[in-house]
This record gives C-alpha cells, structure tokens and sequence, in this order.
C-alpha cells in the first residue's frame, strides 16, 4: 500500500507512512513520549495541546480506548504518531479502537513510518515545529502552511484549554475492578486554577478530603480569596509559562494568603512569582519513567512527566527557596518549596495516569499545609 499521509518538519526532513484516524492537516510541535502505556491519557492531556505527538514504543492501540481513561473534555494533541497502529485491540475495558476514537475526535494519525528514526532526530536537533497531514501530499505546499505557525515559545495558549466558567468537582478516585470510589472527609475548600488541569488530579484531591472548586486561569486572586479557600492549586498545563502573566500576578498575590501546590506548568508559574526565569528545554521530558531524587529524603522516584519548559535552577539561588526535587537524568529542577509562603510544587505530575505513583504523597503534603494553617487560624 502506498504512503498516504505525511509528516514534515521545519528542517526540510519528511516522513511518509500510512494514514489512521481522522483526515486532515494539522501544524503543532514535533515531540516524542517513551510511555508504553496510557496513550489515551496522553491525548487527552490538555498540556499536549499544539504538540504532534510520537509514541516511542512500537505498537500501540493494544487495548483499545474507553471513557474511563479520559483525563479532560475533548482530546488536545494536534496530530498523532505510531510505529503500528492495532486494529484489533483485545481488552476488558475497550469500547472502540484507537483509529475510530482519533476520527471521532478529529485527530490525525500516522503510523508506518520509523519512530526510532524520528525520535533520534528530535533527541539531536530538539523539538521542532511540524506539519502532519493526510489530506494536501505536495511537500511545497505544506512548507508554506509550516511557514505560518508560529511554535510555542512567547504565545499563551493556555487561553485554549482553560474552562470558561467556573465550576465544583466531586469525583474521587475509583478503584477499576469494582468501581468504587475512596473517598476523604470533606475538611478543606481548594479553589483550584485551570490552566489545563488533568481529571485525576481532581479525583486524588477529592479523595484526600478537598471540596473542589475550579476556576478559570484568567481568574483574580481577589476573586480567590473571596472564596475562602483553605488552600489553591495551580495545575499543569499546555506551552511557555512567561506569557501566562495573569497568572503569574495572581500567584504573586496568593503568596502567603493560602497554602499553594502547583503541579507542571503550576510549577513555573509558581517559581516565575517567586522571581524564578524559565527556558525551554531541547526536546523536553515526556513519559512515565523518569528518576527523580528527593533532595529531603534521598528516595529516587520513579516519575511521569511532560514538559517542554523548565524553571532555571540558577535564578532561584538568591531567593528564599528550597530546591527540593532535581531530575537525575540531566540535573534540571523537579520541585521547590517556600516554607515562608507555605507554597511547594513540582514539575512532574504525582497524579500520574499514566505512569508510576511513586509521587502520591505530595497530595498529602497538600493537606497537612492546610491542616497547619487551619490549627493556627483556630488557635
């Protein structure tokens, strides 16, 4: 069967394969993710937002998709990549196959071409903008569409994913084999931001006692405060966090009002109102493997991460921080702590799905910051 989609980079560098999913043409930012598992979440991970995405592992589509492994409303990669794709996936839990859920949700797919090839490129020469279709084949016209977007770097896109309303969050986690659900006493009220937030960082909140509300990003801290929240939570999220500058003012103007945990993007935005900088990284941290060292415990965590920016170590030294997290595969920061503010956060997502839960305990940590706070309020 001859090549019937495409994927071309900003190098001039082309990948032809075999269409799968929806038909179409879609720029985003070329990346990779060594994940083996836990696909749907990832497409349906706001912070995939204008990223094609490639799955390093070989076969893909294995089990199928279901509802219950969405982690937000709709799906947000801009264009999807396979070694194969399975057309006959075989699960207890699959409800349709990976290429009807794409067409369902208007994702292109491409699968047949060497992701090894691919992924080795993007780890030498970083990620970069790109161009996957199945529908326009000429390689000049498609330069010309490439020409027109614009990439991340300096552009708020979390304006794209955040909710327009805001809005109560009850579920808590459930068990998969019998659906129930474990469930916290109600003790604190969390307001938390929505720059992209993930459905099962909700859940692990409900389930450690939290009444949930989420807000907008583009939300005040004054409109936060009049909540009477017990604690805030910044959440991840798609792009660059410099431009995100209301967000930034608005954590600058929590500090010290609230106890604050930020996760991924939260993490930047967080870091970036302590006075911190940001730098985009090569080709980012994307997947469910990778090691992480507590610097307060020694305990190497195994973590799932997704990212393309990182928080400058060096511009935190001067500020009253701790660095509390580092990334052992290339010494970057993965999490920081402001005792003064009672405000933490990490890069990396604890809440996991998918990957490892080797990093659950920060939701813990959550509330016993709330718990300190309640009892001096009480006392």
């Amino acid at each position: 069967m001859g090549a019937d989609a495409v994927l071309l980079l900003e190098d001039g560098t082309v990948f032809e394969g075999l269409s799968f999913g929806a038909r179409g043409c879609r720029c985003g930012e070329v990346v990779f993710n060594t994940s083996m598992t836990g696909y749907q979440e990832i497409l349906t991970d706001p912070s995939y937002h204008e990223q094609i995405v490639t799955m390093t592992y070989p076969l893909i589509g294995n089990y199928g998709t279901n509802l219950g492994d969405v982690e937000s409303r709709r799906l947000f990669v801009s264009g999807f990549i396979v070694k194969e794709n399975c057309a006959y996936p075989s699960n207890w839990r699959d409800e349709l196959t990976l290429s009807d859920y794409l067409a369902a949700n208007n994702i292109v797919g491409l699968e047949g071409i060497d992701t090894r090839k691919l992924v080795k490129h993007i780890r030498t020469e970083g990620a970069m903008r790109g161009i996957i279709s199945s529908t326009e084949l000429d390689i000049d016209v498609l330069k010309k569409q490439l020409e027109e977007y614009p990439g991340l770097v300096g552009r708020d896109i979390v304006q794209d994913v955040t909710i327009e309303q805001s809005y109560p969050w009850t579920e808590a986690v459930s068990d998969v084999l019998t659906g129930k659900e474990v469930r916290g006493e109600k003790k604190y009220k969390v307001i938390a931001l929505d720059f992209g937030i993930k459905l099962n960082i909700l859940r692990l909140l409900v389930s450690h006692g939290c009444d949930v509300k989420i807000v907008p990003a583009q939300t005040s801290a004054a409109d936060v405060l009049a909540e009477k929240p017990d604690g805030v939570f910044l959440s991840n999220g798609p792009g660059d966090p410099a431009p995100v500058s209301y967000a930034i003012e608005t954590t600058k103007a929590l500090l010290g009002k609230a106890p604050i945990f930020g996760i991924c993007l939260g993490h930047q935005i967080l870091s970036l109102a302590l006075g911190g900088a940001t730098y985009k990284l090569k080709f980012g941290h994307r997947g469910a493997n990778h090691p992480v060292k507590n610097l307060e415990t020694g305990v190497i965590e195994i973590t799932s991460q997704n990212h393309g920016f990182c928080v400058d170590l060096d511009s935190l030294k001067d500020k009253d921080v701790r660095l509390t997290h580092i990334n052992l595969n290339d010494q970057t920061l993965e999490g920081i702590c402001c005792d003064a503010m009672d405000a933490f956060s990490v890069q990396y997502h604890p809440e996991a799905s998918p990957g490892p839960h080797d990093s659950g305990y920060l939701f813990k940590s959550f509330t016993k910051l709330m718990d300190k706070r309640l009892a001096g309020a009480a006392s």
